[in-house]
């Protein structure tokens, strides 16, 4: 099939290439080489249909991360391009500052039936970064209305991602991904992941000791920085960078009693895990704890539309009940009511198709499959839950060794991300950590496309394996 172009007839990767900055992306691949080389095109995705895309060529892929851990119904959801146009006609945008719209009222009420505990109060956002800065800003001057201006500061676990604005950067603990920025925001404090396979080796046979000792940390942070200075601890259900740390048992229930025995409010940031990733509309549920704030996005909409969510607690939101009192922050399209009414589509469809059931019923068929990965030398640990998973890769099987920058730098963006997507998989091969290659694909998919994902990861891995 001949390259699609654009309205001037420009082939789409030619334009890509000169007008189109892609995010997080090294541009230097797609330009000319000094030798007169063409360069690499920009690959243009330009179809979906359930979990699989097409590019410009006609090339057929399957969709192994949902998008970016998003698309959770599939793609080519003609009742949820419906509820958009439907929408627009009848009301195309209107903010939420000291105004409602029928759309966000609806999808408050719904995302707070969902959440647990007393989470009632829905602030709308675009995206997940932003709903991270929202919580934070949320946290401190909740602090200074209750009487206690001091609490400012934030617990996050090393190599986690919150997101790109400023706030939710500093709590980011990936240092590559912040050092262009810096200075950020000062008070971000950082502990020990729940990465079980890289745990101290007097930790290793024990996945509960290893959980408490993990969590301790953020006691001991507390404790070090002071009570009186620390606002909240932002965690991940699963943590997705580093390569889906799933959390050992007790785990959460220790946080939940460090974060009241020193008045320090917990956030679940469910950017990825929220609606049925995990299992549950919210993974907190999944994995039995109840927090103060649930951060959530992607999912929401399968990214059909883009929306993001702070969901906080009745508690929170009291001093903002009286006098003159509001919280000033907000976003031009927070809750917009296209994204709100497809969001509502996307989650009928989610219970219409018992979605969120599929997930916990065939997770352990998922698992079992990509857990016949680890007979490859190059596999050194298969992780996660529900349909979010990590294969960790190993330069030494028996020490664990990994591999170093120079080695990262050629197996992952030298070899693994082209010949997979050569292969007609489309995941995420990362290094935000040790290296690994992560899967979140549709919760549509079953038990046929498990193996189908497992046998190109196969042939690939094993192709890897042998350039060691």
């Amino acid at each position: 099939m001949s390259q699609q172009t654009t309205r001037t007839g420009t082939p789409l990767t030619d334009a890509a290439r000169d007008h189109l900055w892609g995010h997080f992306t090294r541009h230097s691949v797609y330009e000319p080489t000094a030798d007169g080389g063409l360069g690499a095109q920009v690959p243009v995705i330009v179809r979906g249909q359930g979990h699989r895309i097409w590019d410009d060529r006609g090339r057929e892929y399957f969709d192994g991360l949902a998008g970016l851990f998003t698309v959770q119904v599939g793609h080519g959801r003609i009742e949820l391009a419906e509820a958009a146009a439907e929408q627009a006609a009848k009301l195309a945008f209107f903010p939420l500052w000291s105004y409602a719209h029928p759309t966000g009222i609806e999808l408050a009420e719904r995302l707070a039936g969902y959440a647990p505990g007393d989470l009632n109060r829905v602030f709308f956002t675009t995206g997940g970064g932003e709903a991270v800065e929202s919580a934070w800003k949320l946290a401190k001057q909740y602090f200074k209305l209750t009487g206690k201006p001091g609490k400012t500061k934030v617990i996050s676990r090393s190599i986690a991602y919150h997101g790109t604005p400023h706030g939710a950067l500093s709590i980011t603990g990936i240092p590559s991904a912040k050092a262009p920025f810096e200075p950020l925001v000062p008070g971000a404090l950082k502990v020990p992941n729940t990465g079980f396979y890289r745990a101290p080796e007097h930790l290793r046979d024990d996945e509960y000791a290893f959980g408490q000792w993990a969590a301790d940390r953020i006691a001991e942070a507390i404790e070090f920085e002071g009570p009186d200075t620390v606002a909240a601890v932002f965690l991940e259900p699963v943590q997705n960078s580093g390569g889906c740390f799933p959390p050992p048992p007790g785990y959460f229930e220790r946080v939940r009693q460090i974060c009241d025995e020193y008045d320090v409010l917990l956030v679940s940031d469910e950017t990825i895990c929220a609606f049925g990733r995990i299992g549950s509309m919210f993974a907190c549920d999944d994995f039995d704890y109840v927090p103060d704030i649930i951060t959530c996005a992607k999912g929401m909409s399968s990214g059909y539309s883009p929306i993001g969510a702070m969901i906080a607690s009745e508690r929170l939101f009291e001093p903002f009940r009286h006098g003159t009192t509001s919280f000033a922050h907000g976003y031009t399209f927070g809750g917009h009511p296209v994204s709100a009414a497809v969001a509502m589509a996307n989650l009928d469809v989610m219970e219409a198709e018992g979605l969120n059931d599929r997930v916990k019923n065939l997770a352990p068929a998922f698992r079992a499959q990509l857990d016949t990965l680890r007979d490859l030398p190059i596999v050194g640990d298969v992780r996660g839950a529900g349909y979010f998973y990590g294969i960790e890769l190993v330069k030494d099987k028996e020490t664990r060794e990994t591999f170093n920058e120079a080695e990262s730098e050629r197996l992952l963006r030298g070899f693994l991300s082209k010949a997979l997507f050569d292969a007609g998989l489309y995941c995420r091969a990362d290094d935000r950590g040790d290296p690994v290659v992560q899967l979140a694909p549709p919760l549509t998919i079953g038990e046929p496309e498990f193996a189908e994902v497992t046998g190109m990861l196969r042939d690939v891995l094993t192709r890897a394996s042998e350039l060691l």
